[in-house]
């Protein structure tokens, strides 16, 4: 008689490249679950969560989704159709262009997470899950269940590397979590990508438009949530259902087309933010809307800096505070020692020409620097100009900026009679004052994406990027570095000038602490670069959503007080970690990360 021993009774885990689920479920099943459990979420936001309105959205309607309720609504009803395509019903194929397990995986994770910390977020309030309805126990429930199905699509599991029978702890351990690591990623990434039939051109114009059209209400109910819950949860609902439309390939199809039709694609994007202050009912969330645009416009000129050229630049924000504080000298303020009033015209001028002499100045003796040498000297730059304009006050210096007092009362711009600090009835809407620099930037943000698609496309462009990809390189074919760098600083300083213009008679005053490295609220340097990291160097729209995100998302999460930071700093660095290449990447660093991220990691020692 033969004794069984522990080794005998482990069960054998699957083999390294054939198709599992992370849990031990058959696959029909597991679909099948995912599938339910979707719609049984659906059904439950139909049914009241809590028995009392205190709870901010009064989840305690019956047949009316309200608040946290229609975002797990919309996660719900993404995840069925989801489901519905990976069982190949027919008319939903053209949902999963990549394969749909991966994107049932995103879009199940992102329902479980909004509902359950709705649920949660209820019983903390609410004081225990006494509070809680027969629907928020059928959303947890039914969240749940759809999850463990998800979990248990089958994937294919990449095969181990091998082990070093020498490695130390530390190493086998390294080895396993890095194992582990591309377990995971490839739970959640797609198959096999299906070729996708090529569409007529109107029927891609009208995909453009339809894209558009989505993008628009996202941002405007984003921008537009009334409480602090709401905001949380569609930052979950719009992360997981994004990784969800990208896993299905639906991201790339949509860029596919885009890139087929890019000039409508661009004046459709100006249309529809166009169309935002007509969203809205008073200025409340247009002034964000101004301010986004401001900080977008002026990553986007950093993006020429950094994106194109590769210098990078940890003082840029000063030539945003030149072009400011120029304008603000030249706008008839009373705290100007000047005492002129130039006009509209005259004030962007001055405020441009200001911006790129000084751009032209610092960048003359130091562009000669490369990497952390250059990334040094800008940051002096930017601390000495917050210190010159701080001590120009007429007592430790010249009084031309009335030191930390800041140049104010700056008057609202006139142009061509019209005044932008004046409400005014357009079409039956009534546009107020931020609705009217909103559009103003909105004129000044597409000369800037001009420029940059322009200037980017030309020859000069395309010696910025081979400078960026290999100095030396391209200082052994003719390229005359030092000229090359010198413009993309000039042109990054002059559109943040640009843009510093129209930011001083926003906010009425300038002050030297609006132009500070680092702070809570942008736009500071850091936050200047990291929109562009964020969204992703050398495109336009990129820096563009990255502003927008870098700006948004501090605005709305000030109820987190002291951890606002922690945990947008912590939010970051998994985007970071899971999209290096950023939320819109260009092409060539796309193909870079996921050419590092695809090769196999070799964790063994070459002997002699």
């Amino acid at each position: 008689m033969t004794t069984q021993t522990a080794a005998d009774k482990t069960v054998a885990a699957p083999a390294p490249g054939t198709p599992s689920g992370l849990i031990g479920i058959p696959a029909n099943l597991a679909r099948a679950l995912a599938t339910g459990g979707s719609v049984l979420a659906v059904v439950s936001t139909f049914l009241a969560w809590t028995w009392t309105a205190d709870f901010p959205g009064d989840l305690t309607f019956y047949g009316y989704p309200g608040g946290l309720q229609v975002l797990v609504l919309v996660g719900g009803a993404l995840a069925t159709l989801f489901c519905l395509a990976s069982y190949g019903v027919r008319g939903l194929g053209w949902l999963t262009p990549a394969g749909a397990d991966a994107a049932v995986k995103y879009a199940v994770l992102g329902t479980f997470a909004t509902a359950w910390y709705t649920v949660v977020s209820i019983s903390v309030e609410l004081g225990g899950v006494v509070n809680l309805e027969p629907g928020g126990f059928l959303v947890a429930a039914a969240t749940l269940i759809a999850l463990i199905g998800a979990l248990a699509l089958p994937f294919e599991r990449p095969e181990p590397d091998p082990i070093d029978p020498e490695a130390s702890g530390w190493e086998q351990f390294r080895h396993d979590a890095a194992h582990a690591v591309a377990v995971l990623r490839a739970a959640f990434t797609s198959g096999s990508p299906r070729p996708v039939r090529t569409l007529p051109s109107y029927v891609e114009i009208l995909v453009i438009v339809a894209v558009l059209a989505v993008a628009l209400i996202v941002f405007t109910y984003g921008i537009g949530t009334e409480y602090d819950e709401l905001f949380v949860g569609f930052l979950i609902t719009a992360g997981f259902g994004f990784g969800a439309l990208n896993r299905s390939g639906l991201v790339a199809h949509a860029s596919q087309i885009s890139a087929r039709h890019q000039n409508i694609t661009v004046c459709g994007a100006f249309v529809a933010a166009a169309l935002f202050p007509f969203t809205q009912t008073d200025d409340q969330y247009a002034t964000l809307g101004v301010y986004i645009l401001i900080f977008a416009t002026v990553a986007l000129g950093l993006n020429i800096v950094v994106g194109l050229a590769g210098l990078l630049d940890l003082g840029y924000v000063a030539f945003l505070g030149v072009g400011a504080y120029a304008a603000a000298l030249v706008s008839g303020s009373p705290s100007s020692p000047f005492g002129v009033h130039f006009p509209f015209w005259a004030a962007v001028l001055v405020g441009a020409l200001a911006s790129l002499v000084f751009g032209v100045l610092i960048g003359a003796p130091t562009l000669r620097l490369r990497g952390d040498y250059l990334a040094i000297v800008t940051l002096g730059f930017g601390e000495i100009f917050r210190i010159a304009v701080n001590n120009t006050d007429g007592t430790s210096g010249p009084d031309i900026t009335n030191g930390s007092n800041g140049i104010a009362s700056i008057p609202d711009l006139n142009i061509l009679g019209f005044d932008l600090g004046v409400a005014h009835d357009i079409g039956g809407f009534t546009i107020g004052r931020f609705a009217n620099y909103f559009f103003l930037m909105l004129l000044i943000t597409a000369v800037v994406v001009l420029v940059f698609r322009r200037s980017g496309d030309s020859r000069i462009g395309r010696a910025w990027v081979a400078i960026r990809e290999d100095e030396t390189a391209a200082l052994a074919m003719g390229i005359n570095g030092f000229r090359v760098k010198l413009i993309a600083f000039a042109v990054g300083a002059t559109l943040a000038g640009l843009a510093g213009t129209v930011q001083a008679h926003v906010t009425y005053t300038v002050t030297p602490e609006q132009y500070l490295f680092a702070g809570t609220t942008p736009p500071n340097s850091a936050f200047l670069l990291a929109a562009v990291v964020l969204g992703g160097m050398g495109t336009i729209a990129g820096p563009l959503i990255g502003a927008a995100l870098l700006f948004l998302i501090p605005n709305k999460l000030q109820f987190l007080g002291d951890y606002q930071l922690l945990a947008f700093g912590l939010a970051l660095v998994l985007l970071m970690r899971f999209r290096p290449e950023g939320l819109i990447p260009n092409r060539r660093r796309q193909l870079e990360f996921h050419e590092e991220a695809d090769a196999p990691t070799v964790l063994s020692k070459t002997g002699a």
